[in-house]
């Protein structure tokens, strides 16, 4: 099956042939049809400014319709085994600025997770002389989508762009250079193990989370990260802990796992090949904790912002505090209450904070905490089943104001999925306001 297919490897592949490069990222009315034999759509939308950057092939008015404008191209489909189609692009001039793709491979578009992304491009030479484009689509839920995200720097905002292979990367590619040149002046001037000392640890979260945070203020003229002074208080944080402080750990990492590296094949002596081949072992564990920091640090520093809202908004909560052998994120307003048999538990919250969800947020419901059940997330990829299994266990879903409106998501129209602004405004100062300080 095609998914089957290490997807990121397929697309180094092909991005290597290319001119130019498209990225965007799959809205419901993208993929919905491929699952609803009702729906006559087969194929993707393309917004007015990719439809008119010269991307695709020049549309003509058809003779007969002159509202609509087309333009017939071949396409492959690298992860369908290399299956061809004779696309079309249709603008129907009437109806908005949008045009479609048609003619499109109904397996690649089926039983998508929510934002997920459709990666083409224009070949520098064309394959068999007809064939210019390719596309290829990766599931959101995949670790090769997150590849494709930090590769091409993906904002928390992005949705659709063009991208020119020979500029991808081009920032990290001037810091490596430094990087180099550090580490050489070091090894020539026997300063080495100071320097492999200098980069021996990465930062703690909480110092990663604090950096990004006075980034943030700083951008925009704040001296605290309060929600009722920040307009939108979950982008602020999606922006935070997504954009800033990653790019920020980048850095750190390049500079780690570079030094790391050095380190071990200095250690196997001049013969680089035995250095390689019995250093593979320490090599290949670095590279695997490369991979597991990543997704710890993520969850960590998230609850780092968390807890900076919460206490800059002058809230009552207590963190990880352990009930039974149960451990919440975040109690609101306090251990206390959660376990106070006199007062009951009406007004305590459960806050519980998770970058991505798939299936951990049913340890949530398993807790079966008596008590208010938000969790507070960034994932923009959360199944509508999912969303309405949350709501059958009491479980309020708290995200980032863009991504309760976006096409892209499944929770607009979902009844227990707030807003960051929602929860602070409604749940807190509203129904709680014996929360604040």
């Amino acid at each position: 099956m095609a998914r089957a297919i290490e997807r990121w490897e397929l697309l180094q592949e092909w991005i290597d042939k290319s001119s130019s490069i498209l990225i965007k990222k799959l809205s419901r009315n993208d993929c919905s049809w491929a699952d609803d034999s009702s729906k006559h759509q087969n194929g993707f939308y393309v917004p007015a400014k990719i439809r008119m950057s010269g991307f695709f092939p020049e549309m003509f008015e058809k003779p007969s319709k002159p509202h609509i404008y087309e333009a017939e191209f071949y396409t492959k489909w690298p992860g369908v085994d290399g299956e061809v189609k004779l696309s079309s692009l249709k603008h129907f001039s009437n109806k908005g600025s949008e045009a479609h793709v048609t003619r499109v491979p109904k397996s690649e578009f089926s039983k998508l997770t929510p934002a997920s992304l459709l990666v083409g491009g224009v070949l520098r030479v064309p394959e068999d002389g007809v064939i210019r484009y390719w596309f290829v689509v990766v599931d959101a839920g995949s670790e090769d989508a997150e590849i494709v995200e930090t590769v091409f720097e993906l904002g928390v905002d992005f949705e659709c762009a063009l991208f020119d292979p020979q500029q991808i990367n081009k920032v990290e590619s001037d810091e490596s250079e430094l990087l180099i040149e550090q580490i050489r002046v070091a090894i020539f001037t026997g300063c080495l193990p100071g320097f492999l000392k200098s980069v021996a640890t990465l930062p703690r979260p909480e110092v990663l989370a604090m950096q990004a945070q006075e980034v943030f203020m700083r951008e925009h003229g704040l001296d605290r990260l309060s929600p009722y002074h920040v307009d939108r208080p979950g982008d602020a944080i999606m922006k935070i802990s997504r954009d800033i402080e990653f790019s920020i750990y980048k850095n750190y990492e390049l500079r780690h796992r570079a030094a790391d590296v050095v380190r071990i094949l200095i250690e196997g002596g001049d013969d680089l090949v035995r250095s390689v081949v019995k250093g593979f072992p320490a090599l290949n564990a670095s590279f695997l904790s490369a991979s597991q920091h990543r997704k710890t640090r993520a969850g960590r520093s998230f609850e780092q912002h968390i807890s900076r809202l919460l206490n800059d908004g002058g809230l009552f909560f207590e963190e990880q505090f352990i009930t039974g052998n149960r451990r919440p994120d975040f109690v609101l307003p306090s251990g206390l209450s959660l376990e106070s048999d006199s007062r009951g538990n009406a007004d305590t919250i459960i806050l519980s904070a998770k970058t991505t969800l798939r299936e951990r947020w049913k340890q949530l419901a398993l807790e079966k905490f008596d008590c208010g059940l938000f969790l507070a997330t960034v994932d923009d990829r959360v199944s509508s089943d999912a969303i309405d299994e949350m709501f059958d266990q009491r479980i309020f879903l708290v995200v980032p104001e863009s991504l309760k409106t976006s096409k892209d998501t499944c929770y607009e129209r979902k009844s227990n999925v707030l807003t960051f602004r929602e929860f602070f405004d409604e749940e807190i100062l509203r129904k709680r306001p014996s929360f604040l300080r």
